[in-house]
């Protein structure tokens, strides 16, 4: 007979961050405008524009992502000449991130061993960027060894001429620029990085993020997942996450009347469990919250995982007591005796 058997133990929570405006106060491509001299603000002035301008020239384009695509133009026509991985790696090194950060990594890893029931059931915690900024800036900044995953948008160096298949030995251009777009998330493709961490394909190539397989054989189910982010962009994935039974949270800039009134109304609108100010010390209530409901799911895992035990193991048999299970005769009084008196 065929042992039975799960894909995994689920003994992991995840928090999956959003890394713009949630860990970092602005965006990430700061460093990366100030090394080669461009308005930053113009920048985002023109990509914000974009979208319209081609829809007059009757392209339609991603709103989301063609910020992608106004990059590759200022590296081919000059602005961001050169440009290449390396350089985004060096530029990532530079990001400046909110109050607790990278510390407060460690300190939510440290929190799932702190007792002797979370280490008993080998109790782990990861962490994960999911993020519609560039994986390799993340990669260089001073978070990126802190995690265990990136999801972002990448470029391509170099890319494949027609033909590649059939030739031994390939140039490799010494010079090397970005100049194709490699992967490209949005909001809504974020989502699909959520469903390859709860199943496990990030772990596993073999899984496919499309298979069906069953919740009790998901690498990380939903419920041990907290997703943390800064507002409506978001809504997709805190509706995914929130959905099925995983957390969520919103910050804000703690100078920031606007985004404080938009993660309240994100609340009230059922979108988020909490939101609090983007810091991350010990005493900040986003810290707090965090580390409580990380506890939470650790004495959720410990719980079931016991319950487990118990429904499947049963009582070994015992001895029975022979003076317990032989009942005691009776006592028979002596017969009464008439009076003649």
């Amino acid at each position: 007979m065929a042992m039975a058997t799960v894909l995994f133990t689920q003994n992991i929570i995840t928090c999956i961050w959003d890394f713009d405006k949630t860990l970092i106060p602005g965006y990430m491509q700061s460093p990366l405008f100030r090394r080669y001299g461009i308005d930053e603000a113009r920048f985002w002035k023109e990509t914000n524009s974009l979208a319209e301008h081609y829809k007059e020239r009757g392209y339609h384009v991603s709103g989301e992502s063609i910020y992608l695509n106004h990059l590759l133009s200022y590296v081919h026509n000059g602005p961001l000449n050169g440009l290449n991985n390396k350089i985004l790696q060096e530029s990532g090194k530079e990001i400046e991130f909110y109050e607790g950060i990278p510390q407060f990594f460690q300190t939510l890893r440290e929190l799932v061993q702190s007792k002797p029931e979370y280490r008993k059931h080998d109790i782990r915690l990861e962490h994960y960027i999911v993020s519609t900024g560039l994986a390799e800036m993340i990669r260089g900044s001073c978070i990126g060894e802190e995690v265990d995953g990136i999801w972002g948008c990448e470029f391509i160096e170099n890319p494949l001429p027609p033909g590649f298949l059939d030739q031994k030995e390939l140039q490799i251009d010494g010079d090397r620029e970005i100049s194709q777009i490699g992967t490209m998330i949005d909001n809504t493709t974020k989502t699909r990085a959520l469903f390859e961490i709860n199943k496990g394909t990030n772990k596993n190539p073999v899984i496919d993020v499309n298979a069906d397989i069953k919740p009790e054989d998901r690498r990380i189910p939903f419920q041990n997942m907290i997703y943390i982010a800064d507002g409506p962009s978001d809504i997709p994935s805190f509706s995914v996450v929130k959905r099925n039974g995983g957390m969520t949270y919103a910050v804000y800039k703690p100078d920031s009347t606007e985004e404080f009134e938009q993660n309240d109304r994100l609340l009230q609108v059922g979108r988020i469990h909490a939101y609090g100010q983007a810091r991350y010390t010990p005493e900040s209530n986003t810290s707090m919250w965090l580390q409580m409901h990380v506890r939470h799911i650790c004495d959720r895992i410990v719980s079931d995982r016991e319950a487990a035990v118990s429904k499947k193991v049963s009582k070994p048999p015992r001895h029975l007591d022979d003076k317990k299970r032989t009942p005691k005769a009776p006592e028979i009084a002596p017969p009464k005796q008439d009076s003649f008196l």
